[in-house]
């Protein structure tokens, strides 16, 4: 009997690591040969602690969420449970690339990670020139998964062609919005698959050194992060012979200090020299001065675990799904009042109805779903009549919100929009860097600009209005050129809980 249990952050706040140890213990003492397995998430967090076991080589069947009570029925196969893992409607209708080992495999195990198609990709891209690998990036039509949703074979492009010394490869783990979580899976279930696609991208744009930055608030990711590393070297992906190649590669983690902020490009690398986490005015890119002055590749934790799925099956193979020029699928992490809270991996084009009714099976208070953030802290909110906009960035774009991260956060009729509204502005001025003076001043001014509409000073929506649109215009960064999707969407759409009409909101 092999039995798999999540060592995901979120299965052990739930209880899993006390259900692991009570399933070892009691098949040790009924005499009971198990094999128990660490994975990462499924992404059923609603399930967790989930307990899978598979009984004479034959497929897993989920049991979840598992109490102490169950694990005596566990070990004899009389408990209740949801059938094979891989027919739970909400895994089975998942398109998973850059999620497919994630829950699966052990994450520190390169013999599994081998055996479901890790290193693939690496071999493949080791036959090519950096020019192929970045020609074969731009084909796959994949694009930041951080937020911005820049082409990213563009900017390899960019650092491959810069004359430089030294080039770097940075990863960016700082995932601090709200109801985000995927980056966090990824490092703590499928790590070698963020290596992996480093070392890619380290191919493709001749930099033989890479960090991945990581908030201080993951200690589980860096742990699992540092031991990945580690194996890595000892198998030859990371060093001064890639796989016996004639390459070289290698990485370390730089722990972030807990400023938001550092979320964005130049502050991250800022903090990463070891300096204050302030935004730098762009021009020069990071792509021709980044890390330490030299040219470098930033970034997101999502973007280079999907690499070395694209150069296994195919540029082609991944540009297949999709939307327009939203291509390829979008790990989508469904949070807040929902009843079926997790992570989603999906082709882009759903719509946001169908993420938050259906596959997010609605509020988990049972009442009427009145918004839904999605981007994080600095994403617009939507509305039940915009839920047939289509999940791709140019379709949200022009809806008024952004895809950011892909976090939904799903709010009941209960919510106050005015209070959230102000609540962005008061976060914004809390997380300031303090570099420019329209996210500076501008989120405090929001703030109490907030406080007297809500007072009954209607006149003040137009200087919101105008205080917003100076932080988008003005800001040197998205903390504060972002933070006004929040505020104006929920005044355009809420006005009543400002205690105003949407005449005056508009």
């Amino acid at each position: 009997m092999t039995i798999y249990v999540s060592l995901d952050s979120a299965a052990k706040a739930l209880g899993a690591d006390d259900i692991a140890r009570a399933l070892q213990d009691r098949a040790a003492a009924r005499g009971i040969d198990i094999r128990l397995v660490r994975t990462g998430s499924r992404g059923m967090i609603w399930l967790e602690p989930l307990v899978e076991i598979s009984r004479d080589g034959g497929p897993r069947v989920a049991h979840g969420p598992v109490t102490a009570d169950q694990i005596d029925a566990l070990l004899d196969g009389t408990a209740p449970n949801l059938g094979p893992t891989e027919d739970i409607p909400f895994l089975a209708r998942q398109t998973r690339l850059t999620f497919a080992r994630c829950g699966i495999t052990d994450p520190l195990s390169m013999d599994d990670y081998i055996a479901h198609g890790g290193l693939t990709g690496l071999r493949r891209a080791l036959e090519m020139t950096a020019a192929e690998i970045v020609e074969e990036t731009k084909t796959s039509g994949l694009r930041g998964r951080g937020g911005a949703g820049f082409p990213t074979g563009i900017k390899w492009d960019t650092v491959r062609q810069a004359q430089a010394d030294q080039k770097y490869i940075v990863c960016n783990a700082d995932e601090g919005d709200s109801g985000t979580f995927a980056d966090r899976m990824i490092m703590e279930g499928d790590p070698l698959s963020l290596i992996e696609g480093m070392v890619i991208a380290g191919l493709a744009t001749h930099a033989t050194k890479g960090f991945v930055y990581i908030r201080s608030e993951y200690p589980d990711a860096i742990a699992v992060m540092d031991r990945a590393i580690r194996i890595a070297r000892e198998h030859g992906l990371l060093g001064h012979s890639l796989l016996g190649s004639s390459h070289a590669f290698d990485m370390e983690i730089r722990v972030g200090a807990g400023a938001y902020v550092c979320g964005e490009e130049t502050s991250l690398l800022n903090s990463l020299e070891g300096k204050r986490g302030v935004v730098r005015a762009k021009p020069p890119l990071p792509a021709l001065e980044g890390a330490f002055g030299k040219p470098t590749v930033v970034n997101n934790v999502l973007s280079l675990a999907t690499i070395p799925v694209i150069f296994e099956k195919g540029a082609q193979h991944y540009a297949d799904f999709g939307l327009g020029r939203s291509r390829g699928t979008m790990p989508i992490q469904i949070a807040g009042n929902v009843r079926h809270g997790g992570l989603f991996e999906t082709a882009f084009g759903l719509p946001l109805g169908d993420l938050v009714n259906d596959i997010g099976g609605g509020t988990a208070s049972g009442r009427p779903v009145k918004a839904v953030q999605v981007g994080g802290p600095l994403g617009a909110y939507f509305a039940p009549h915009q839920f047939d906009t289509p999940f791709g960035y140019e379709d949200f774009d022009q809806a008024g919100g952004l895809i950011g991260h892909a976090g939904i956060t799903v709010f009941d009729d209960t919510a106050d929009m005015g209070a959230l509204a102000r609540f962005a502005m008061e976060f914004c001025a809390v997380e300031s860097c303090g570099k420019c003076t329209p996210c500076r001043i501008g989120a405090v001014r929001g703030v109490e600009t907030i406080d007297r509409i809500r007072a009954g000073d209607t006149a003040a929506t137009d200087l919101l209005t105008d205080l917003c649109d100076t932080m988008t215009s003005g800001s040197l960064c998205a903390l504060g050129g972002f933070t006004p999707y929040p505020v104006m969407s929920a005044l355009r759409l809420f006005p009543q809980d400002f205690g105003t009409t949407k005449e005056a909101a508009e």
